[in-house]
């Protein structure tokens, strides 16, 4: 196990110090493309740009190997690291500026040089550095997410003050899912920032339970019925927002039908590169196919590019084991490694198997045990399963049953508060994890 860590610890540096220098390079190339824009035409520019370039790969690279700082993976976003990353830009301006005053790289005047070399640390800063701790403020303000996701889901009969009082005792237990009311004037409204549902009869209640994913327990306060005061009433209670209604899954729809057109033309390219790759990498098949269970519980064939032997799943089903898994081939792992495998799953979103954003499909083989486990995973079959979900940010690749369950809390805890809102919030994660290197 530890040499496994240490494989994995080994595999995440290396992709942090590339990733890094990309980076380092994004903001070199940019800061010497301001420079231009300001000025007249510089002379033999291309020539100037290519040292410019050479210079910054050179010191970026010097400042991590003095500094170490594509080794901290244990903690990424620490200060420690942050310490790190800043002297390593520091190296690199050093050679920025030297270069200048040795006139290896020549510009019209001391003020373009200036200019260069503030806008290269600014954005290399906001490449290297700004784009890590934004993801950890973020995962910072979502810290209380899992244990929330894995308590049992109460509904409180009522809204009276009793009512409210006995949803904020219950919130130190339960995960707190809305209010029910009788009531059709209350319905649509929200009481502390919770839904108030209403239902007339028992069929809706379990369409109810169903939309939310399943509910534990009904709590009632010994004078349920009581309406809220004037008081409560203004200052309790607001006016619920379009949550995903009809029209908003029917928006979520038309940008899943255009996002996945226009990115199958724009990653045409990309395709064809990583198509060559694999087949030229063991000489099987490119592409992938296997069935998953999706909306209404129906099989579908996701596709991916191939990125494990030919032979991989011969016999048992075997979930996948990450970086250390044998099955994998080398252009596999790197595919796998920068989410490069799931782009054929485009095609799915286009075809309406899948989403952008859902819960991620699963095969039968184990859906049958995690329904043994918890029978709710039902209650997703409501939604299209996605390229990318809100359990996989905290849960990353689920290896084991008990990793599947977890992911299944969190998958219902996205189905109990799903809107396009929250779509924005997960594209914006999964975006901001997949160029900061977060593995997931």
């Amino acid at each position: 196990m530890a040499k496994d860590n240490g494989k994995i610890r080994a595999s995440s540096g290396r992709r942090i110090f590339i990733q890094d220098l990309l980076f380092s390079l994004l903001s070199s190339a940019l800061a010497f493309m301001a420079v231009r824009w300001v000025s007249d035409p510089i002379p033999h520019f291309t020539t100037l740009l290519a040292k410019w370039l050479g210079v910054s790969l050179v010191g970026m690279m010097t400042g991590m190997f003095v500094t170490r700082s594509h080794k901290s993976v244990r903690r990424y976003h620490s200060f420690a690291a942050a310490q790190r990353i800043l002297l390593s830009v520091a190296i690199k301006e050093i050679f920025m500026i030297a270069a200048l005053l040795t006139t290896l790289v020549e510009l019209p005047s001391v003020a373009f040089a200036v200019i260069a070399v503030l806008v290269d640390v600014a954005l290399t800063l906001f490449f290297v550095l700004y784009l890590r701790f934004t993801i950890d403020r973020i995962s910072a303000e979502e810290k209380g997410i899992m244990d929330k996701a894995t308590r049992m889901t109460a509904l409180i009969k009522g809204t009276s003050p009793e009512s409210l009082a006995l949803a904020e005792k219950a919130e130190s237990i339960y995960d707190v899912v809305g209010f029910l009311t009788t009531n059709p004037r209350k319905a649509g409204m929200l009481i502390d920032g919770k839904a108030v549902f209403y239902c007339k009869n028992n069929k809706e209640l379990d369409e109810l339970v169903a939309r939310l994913g399943g509910v534990d327990i009904m709590l009632f306060s010994k004078n349920e019925g009581v309406p809220p005061s004037d008081k409560e009433s203004g200052e309790r209670i607001t006016f619920q927002q379009d949550g995903m209604t009809k029209a908003g899954h029917l928006l979520k729809r038309g940008i899943d039908i255009a996002g996945s057109a226009i990115l199958l033309v724009l990653f045409s390219p990309l395709f064809l590169i990583c198509a060559i790759a694999v087949k030229l990498g063991d000489g099987g098949p490119v592409i992938y196919s296997q069935e998953r269970i999706g909306l209404h519980g129906e099989p579908f064939r996701i596709h991916k590019f191939r990125s494990m032997r030919t032979d991989a799943e011969k016999g048992t089903p075997a979930l996948y084991g990450g970086d250390t898994d044998e099955r994998l081939t080398g252009v596999g792992r790197f595919l796998r490694n920068h989410h490069l495998d799931e782009l054929p799953q485009l095609w799915n979103v286009l075809r309406g198997d899948m989403s952008f954003i859902g819960y991620r499909p699963e095969r039968r083989f184990y859906i049958d045990q995690i329904e043994k486990e918890n029978p709710r995973y039902r209650f997703l079959y409501q939604i299209r399963p996605g390229v990318t979900s809100y359990a996989t940010l905290y849960n990353g690749y689920t290896d084991t049953i008990d990793k599947m369950l977890i992911r299944l809390d969190l998958d219902l805890y996205y189905l109990r508060n799903h809107s396009l809102a929250f779509d924005a919030k997960v594209l914006a994660l999964t975006f901001l994890n997949i160029i900061s290197g977060k593995r997931f």
